[in-house]
Protein backbone atom coordinates (compact mmCIF):
# COMPACT_ATOMS: atom_id res chain seq x y z
CA UNK A 1 0.00 0.00 0.00
CA UNK A 2 1.02 3.71 -0.67
CA UNK A 3 0.79 4.45 3.26
CA UNK A 4 3.44 2.09 3.53
CA UNK A 5 6.00 3.09 1.12
CA UNK A 6 5.62 6.95 2.09
CA UNK A 7 6.06 5.73 6.16
CA UNK A 8 9.28 3.82 5.42
CA UNK A 9 10.55 6.98 3.38
CA UNK A 10 9.60 9.13 6.51
CA UNK A 11 11.73 7.01 8.35
CA UNK A 12 14.69 6.37 5.98
CA UNK A 13 14.84 9.78 5.11
CA UNK A 14 16.33 10.14 8.01
CA UNK A 15 19.05 7.78 8.65
CA UNK A 16 22.60 8.00 6.47
CA UNK A 17 22.14 7.20 2.91
CA UNK A 18 24.48 3.63 3.74
CA UNK A 19 21.72 2.32 5.84
CA UNK A 20 18.68 3.22 4.05
CA UNK A 21 18.07 0.08 1.69
CA UNK A 22 18.96 -2.46 4.55
CA UNK A 23 16.33 -0.89 6.21
CA UNK A 24 13.88 -0.30 4.22
CA UNK A 25 13.84 -3.78 3.54
CA UNK A 26 13.75 -4.38 7.12
CA UNK A 27 10.61 -2.21 7.93
CA UNK A 28 8.96 -3.35 4.99
CA UNK A 29 9.22 -7.10 6.38
CA UNK A 30 8.08 -6.10 9.68
CA UNK A 31 5.14 -4.09 8.94
CA UNK A 32 4.28 -7.03 6.93
CA UNK A 33 4.15 -9.67 9.40
CA UNK A 34 2.82 -6.98 12.01
CA UNK A 35 -0.09 -6.82 9.37
CA UNK A 36 -0.54 -10.35 8.56
CA UNK A 37 -0.52 -11.22 12.24
CA UNK A 38 -3.59 -8.49 13.09
CA UNK A 39 -5.70 -9.97 10.32
CA UNK A 40 -4.82 -13.75 10.09
CA UNK A 41 -6.22 -14.72 7.06
CA UNK A 42 -8.27 -11.79 6.47
CA UNK A 43 -7.77 -8.95 3.44
CA UNK A 44 -5.94 -5.96 4.95
CA UNK A 45 -7.82 -2.90 5.21
CA UNK A 46 -6.18 0.64 4.84
CA UNK A 47 -7.50 0.81 8.84
CA UNK A 48 -5.44 -2.36 9.57
CA UNK A 49 -2.71 -0.81 7.93
CA UNK A 50 -3.02 2.52 10.01
CA UNK A 51 -3.31 0.96 13.17
CA UNK A 52 -0.06 -1.24 12.96
CA UNK A 53 1.80 2.20 11.80
CA UNK A 54 0.21 4.34 14.67
CA UNK A 55 1.63 0.70 17.08
CA UNK A 56 5.49 1.76 15.49
CA UNK A 57 4.94 5.52 15.72
CA UNK A 58 6.00 8.31 14.63
CA UNK A 59 8.64 7.69 12.17
CA UNK A 60 11.25 10.40 13.43
CA UNK A 61 11.15 8.50 16.67
CA UNK A 62 11.33 5.17 14.88
CA UNK A 63 15.24 6.17 12.87
CA UNK A 64 16.11 7.70 15.89
CA UNK A 65 15.62 4.24 17.46
CA UNK A 66 17.64 2.94 14.32
CA UNK A 67 20.74 5.43 15.25
CA UNK A 68 20.65 4.74 18.62
CA UNK A 69 21.74 8.34 19.12
CA UNK A 70 20.15 11.58 19.52
CA UNK A 71 22.54 14.21 20.02
CA UNK A 72 24.28 15.58 16.89
CA UNK A 73 25.45 19.23 15.31
CA UNK A 74 24.78 17.85 12.26
CA UNK A 75 22.24 14.50 11.74
CA UNK A 76 21.39 12.24 9.41
CA UNK A 77 19.22 13.57 7.11
CA UNK A 78 21.55 15.84 6.21
CA UNK A 79 25.07 14.29 6.75
CA UNK A 80 25.44 12.74 3.45
CA UNK A 81 24.82 15.90 1.96
CA UNK A 82 27.02 17.98 4.05
CA UNK A 83 30.01 15.74 3.50
CA UNK A 84 28.75 16.11 -0.52
CA UNK A 85 29.19 20.15 -0.44
CA UNK A 86 32.00 19.85 1.52
CA UNK A 87 33.93 18.20 -0.73
CA UNK A 88 32.93 19.64 -3.45
CA UNK A 89 33.38 23.12 -1.81
CA UNK A 90 37.07 22.24 -0.86
CA UNK A 91 37.73 20.86 -4.36
CA UNK A 92 36.52 23.88 -5.99
CA UNK A 93 38.54 26.29 -3.42
CA UNK A 94 41.51 24.18 -4.16
CA UNK A 95 41.48 23.86 -7.91
CA UNK A 96 40.35 27.74 -8.07
CA UNK A 97 43.58 28.49 -5.86
CA UNK A 98 45.66 26.51 -8.38
CA UNK A 99 44.27 28.39 -11.34
CA UNK A 100 45.12 31.80 -10.17
CA UNK A 101 48.88 30.80 -8.99
CA UNK A 102 49.06 29.21 -12.62
CA UNK A 103 47.71 32.73 -13.99
CA UNK A 104 50.28 34.77 -11.31
CA UNK A 105 52.78 32.56 -12.89
CA UNK A 106 52.22 32.95 -16.52
CA UNK A 107 51.95 36.82 -15.90
CA UNK A 108 54.70 37.59 -14.00
CA UNK A 109 57.19 34.46 -13.79
CA UNK A 110 60.05 36.18 -12.55
CA UNK A 111 57.92 36.48 -8.93
CA UNK A 112 56.76 32.83 -8.83
CA UNK A 113 58.36 33.14 -4.90
CA UNK A 114 56.22 35.58 -3.99
CA UNK A 115 53.50 33.65 -5.94
CA UNK A 116 53.84 30.50 -4.23
CA UNK A 117 53.91 32.33 -0.56
CA UNK A 118 50.86 33.66 -1.52
CA UNK A 119 49.26 30.89 -2.85
CA UNK A 120 50.06 29.18 1.08
CA UNK A 121 49.07 32.29 2.68
CA UNK A 122 45.49 31.71 0.92
CA UNK A 123 44.88 28.24 1.51
CA UNK A 124 45.67 28.65 5.31
CA UNK A 125 42.91 31.58 5.43
CA UNK A 126 40.88 30.21 2.41
CA UNK A 127 40.51 26.01 3.31
CA UNK A 128 38.93 26.62 6.90
CA UNK A 129 37.02 29.56 6.04
CA UNK A 130 35.10 27.24 3.77
CA UNK A 131 34.89 24.28 6.08
CA UNK A 132 33.26 26.63 8.50
CA UNK A 133 31.29 28.52 6.72
CA UNK A 134 30.05 24.72 5.23
CA UNK A 135 29.30 23.81 8.87
CA UNK A 136 28.03 26.51 9.95
CA UNK A 137 25.41 26.98 7.24
CA UNK A 138 24.32 23.20 7.08
CA UNK A 139 24.35 23.17 11.00
CA UNK A 140 21.44 26.45 10.73
CA UNK A 141 19.84 23.55 8.25
CA UNK A 142 19.57 21.37 10.95
CA UNK A 143 18.25 23.34 13.54
CA UNK A 144 15.83 25.65 12.35
CA UNK A 145 15.39 23.90 8.72
CA UNK A 146 11.80 23.07 7.07
CA UNK A 147 12.51 18.88 8.18
CA UNK A 148 13.06 19.87 11.71
CA UNK A 149 9.48 21.85 11.99
CA UNK A 150 7.89 19.37 10.23
CA UNK A 151 9.22 16.88 12.64
CA UNK A 152 8.18 18.94 15.60
CA UNK A 153 4.70 19.20 14.47
CA UNK A 154 4.77 15.45 14.10
CA UNK A 155 5.56 15.10 17.54
CA UNK A 156 2.18 15.87 19.00
CA UNK A 157 -0.76 13.38 18.09
CA UNK A 158 0.83 11.58 15.13
CA UNK A 159 -1.34 9.99 12.91
CA UNK A 160 -0.27 8.21 9.54
CA UNK A 161 -2.45 10.43 7.14
CA UNK A 162 0.27 13.42 8.44
CA UNK A 163 2.93 11.50 6.32
CA UNK A 164 4.34 13.20 3.25
CA UNK A 165 3.59 11.99 -0.47
CA UNK A 166 6.93 10.43 -1.58
CA UNK A 167 8.27 13.23 -4.10
CA UNK A 168 7.16 12.64 -7.75
CA UNK A 169 10.16 11.89 -10.11
CA UNK A 170 8.96 15.20 -12.44
CA UNK A 171 9.74 17.50 -9.22
CA UNK A 172 12.96 15.84 -8.05
CA UNK A 173 16.59 18.08 -8.95
CA UNK A 174 19.02 16.06 -10.17
CA UNK A 175 22.26 16.05 -8.21
CA UNK A 176 24.42 17.11 -11.40
CA UNK A 177 22.80 20.57 -11.53
CA UNK A 178 23.34 21.69 -7.73
CA UNK A 179 26.51 20.21 -7.65
CA UNK A 180 27.20 22.77 -10.69
CA UNK A 181 25.99 25.36 -9.45
CA UNK A 182 27.77 25.40 -5.70
CA UNK A 183 31.39 24.83 -7.79
CA UNK A 184 30.37 27.72 -10.01
CA UNK A 185 29.59 30.26 -6.65
CA UNK A 186 32.64 28.24 -5.28
CA UNK A 187 35.23 29.49 -7.87
CA UNK A 188 33.83 33.29 -8.17
CA UNK A 189 33.86 33.57 -3.77
CA UNK A 190 37.42 32.33 -4.38
CA UNK A 191 37.72 34.68 -7.55
CA UNK A 192 36.77 37.37 -6.51
CA UNK A 193 38.93 37.32 -3.07
CA UNK A 194 42.13 36.75 -4.65
CA UNK A 195 42.43 37.35 -7.70
CA UNK A 196 40.21 40.27 -9.28
CA UNK A 197 43.31 41.86 -10.52
CA UNK A 198 43.45 38.76 -13.18
CA UNK A 199 39.69 39.58 -14.22
CA UNK A 200 40.45 41.52 -17.56
CA UNK A 201 42.60 41.84 -20.90
CA UNK A 202 46.00 39.91 -20.82
CA UNK A 203 48.35 41.85 -22.34
CA UNK A 204 51.73 40.23 -23.31
CA UNK A 205 54.26 43.08 -25.56
CA UNK A 206 57.76 43.52 -25.50
CA UNK A 207 58.45 45.11 -22.15
CA UNK A 208 55.15 44.55 -20.59
CA UNK A 209 53.11 41.84 -19.10
CA UNK A 210 50.28 42.28 -17.39
CA UNK A 211 46.57 42.55 -17.07
CA UNK A 212 44.07 45.35 -17.31
CA UNK A 213 40.77 44.59 -14.79
CA UNK A 214 37.61 45.20 -16.19
CA UNK A 215 36.84 45.86 -12.61
CA UNK A 216 38.12 49.26 -10.62
CA UNK A 217 40.79 48.16 -8.55
CA UNK A 218 40.77 51.58 -6.46
CA UNK A 219 36.90 50.87 -5.30
CA UNK A 220 36.76 47.22 -5.97
CA UNK A 221 37.23 46.46 -1.84
CA UNK A 222 34.15 48.92 -1.38
CA UNK A 223 31.63 46.03 -3.22
CA UNK A 224 33.73 43.01 -1.87
CA UNK A 225 31.83 41.96 1.06
CA UNK A 226 28.46 42.60 -0.99
CA UNK A 227 29.77 40.24 -4.02
CA UNK A 228 31.13 37.52 -2.06
CA UNK A 229 27.47 37.09 -0.06
CA UNK A 230 25.62 37.34 -2.87
CA UNK A 231 28.00 34.33 -4.10
CA UNK A 232 27.32 32.72 -0.27
CA UNK A 233 23.58 33.03 -0.73
CA UNK A 234 23.41 31.04 -3.91
CA UNK A 235 26.08 28.37 -2.46
CA UNK A 236 23.13 28.11 0.29
CA UNK A 237 20.45 28.00 -2.44
CA UNK A 238 22.23 25.67 -4.38
CA UNK A 239 23.00 23.53 -1.21
CA UNK A 240 19.33 23.37 -0.56
CA UNK A 241 18.25 22.51 -3.81
CA UNK A 242 20.95 19.04 -3.27
CA UNK A 243 19.57 18.59 1.14
CA UNK A 244 15.92 18.37 -0.15
CA UNK A 245 16.48 16.85 -3.64
CA UNK A 246 13.03 18.32 -5.02
CA UNK A 247 11.18 21.17 -5.99
CA UNK A 248 8.91 22.67 -3.31
CA UNK A 249 6.92 25.62 -2.91
CA UNK A 250 9.03 26.45 0.50
CA UNK A 251 12.08 26.14 -1.91
CA UNK A 252 11.11 28.00 -4.56
CA UNK A 253 9.98 30.84 -2.14
CA UNK A 254 13.45 30.69 -0.78
CA UNK A 255 15.37 31.00 -4.60
CA UNK A 256 12.84 33.72 -5.90
CA UNK A 257 13.90 35.42 -2.28
CA UNK A 258 17.36 35.09 -3.08
CA UNK A 259 17.38 35.52 -6.41
CA UNK A 260 15.57 38.78 -6.66
CA UNK A 261 18.14 40.08 -3.67
CA UNK A 262 20.93 39.14 -5.80
CA UNK A 263 19.36 40.68 -9.15
CA UNK A 264 18.93 43.91 -6.92
CA UNK A 265 22.75 43.85 -5.93
CA UNK A 266 23.79 42.72 -9.26
CA UNK A 267 22.21 45.74 -10.77
CA UNK A 268 23.17 48.41 -8.12
CA UNK A 269 26.88 47.10 -8.43
CA UNK A 270 26.98 47.16 -12.16
CA UNK A 271 25.27 50.07 -12.73
CA UNK A 272 27.40 52.12 -10.57
CA UNK A 273 30.14 54.16 -12.64
CA UNK A 274 32.84 53.30 -9.87
CA UNK A 275 32.74 49.56 -10.07
CA UNK A 276 33.80 49.14 -13.89
CA UNK A 277 37.66 50.44 -14.47
CA UNK A 278 37.62 53.97 -16.06
CA UNK A 279 40.88 53.56 -17.59
CA UNK A 280 40.21 50.26 -19.67
CA UNK A 281 40.45 51.65 -23.33
CA UNK A 282 43.26 54.00 -22.20
CA UNK A 283 45.30 51.18 -21.24
CA UNK A 284 44.57 49.77 -24.11
CA UNK A 285 45.98 52.36 -26.25
CA UNK A 286 49.01 52.58 -23.70
CA UNK A 287 49.77 49.20 -24.40
CA UNK A 288 49.51 49.60 -27.74
CA UNK A 289 46.72 47.14 -28.30
CA UNK A 290 44.42 50.29 -29.85
CA UNK A 291 44.92 53.45 -31.57
CA UNK A 292 42.35 55.81 -30.24
CA UNK A 293 40.19 56.68 -32.96
CA UNK A 294 40.45 53.90 -34.92
CA UNK A 295 37.66 51.86 -36.26
CA UNK A 296 39.23 48.82 -33.88
CA UNK A 297 39.28 51.60 -30.84
CA UNK A 298 35.40 51.89 -31.62
CA UNK A 299 34.30 48.80 -31.92
CA UNK A 300 35.54 47.75 -29.08
CA UNK A 301 34.68 50.85 -26.70
CA UNK A 302 30.49 49.59 -28.39
CA UNK A 303 31.35 46.10 -27.85
CA UNK A 304 32.51 46.97 -23.66
CA UNK A 305 29.50 49.58 -23.02
CA UNK A 306 26.60 46.81 -24.92
CA UNK A 307 28.46 44.61 -22.54
CA UNK A 308 28.24 46.37 -19.45
CA UNK A 309 24.67 47.59 -20.41
CA UNK A 310 23.39 44.01 -20.87
CA UNK A 311 25.30 41.90 -17.94
CA UNK A 312 22.01 43.16 -15.73
CA UNK A 313 19.38 41.58 -18.08
CA UNK A 314 21.60 38.51 -19.07
CA UNK A 315 21.43 37.92 -14.79
CA UNK A 316 18.00 38.98 -14.50
CA UNK A 317 17.04 36.09 -17.17
CA UNK A 318 18.62 33.63 -15.74
CA UNK A 319 17.94 34.04 -12.35
CA UNK A 320 13.87 34.45 -13.24
CA UNK A 321 14.27 31.04 -15.30
CA UNK A 322 15.89 29.55 -12.48
CA UNK A 323 12.22 29.87 -10.37
CA UNK A 324 10.15 29.23 -13.34
CA UNK A 325 11.99 26.25 -14.09
CA UNK A 326 10.96 25.10 -9.98
CA UNK A 327 7.48 26.35 -10.26
CA UNK A 328 6.66 24.50 -13.31
CA UNK A 329 8.48 21.68 -11.95
CA UNK A 330 6.09 22.06 -8.29
CA UNK A 331 2.94 22.05 -10.71
CA UNK A 332 4.11 19.17 -12.46
CA UNK A 333 4.29 17.04 -9.38
CA UNK A 334 1.52 18.17 -7.91
CA UNK A 335 -0.86 17.72 -10.77
CA UNK A 336 -0.05 13.96 -10.84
Amino acid sequence: MEMIERYIYAVTQKLPQSQREDIAVELRGLIEDMIEERVQDKEAMEKDVEEVLMELGNPRNLAQKYRGTKKFLIGPELFDSYILVLKIVLISVAFTMAISFLIQIIIEPISILDHFIDLIVSTVTAIPMAFGWTTFGFALAERFGEINQVDLQMDKDWKPSDLAPIPDPKGRIKRGDPIAGIIFYVFFIVFFSFSTNYFGIWIFNDGYRGTIPFINEEVNNIYLLLIILILLFGVLKESLKLIYGKWTSQLVLFSAIVNFISFIAVVLLISEPGFWNPDLMNGLVQQDVLIEGSEAYEIVTTIWQETTKWMPILVAIGLVWDVIDGVIKVKRSKAK
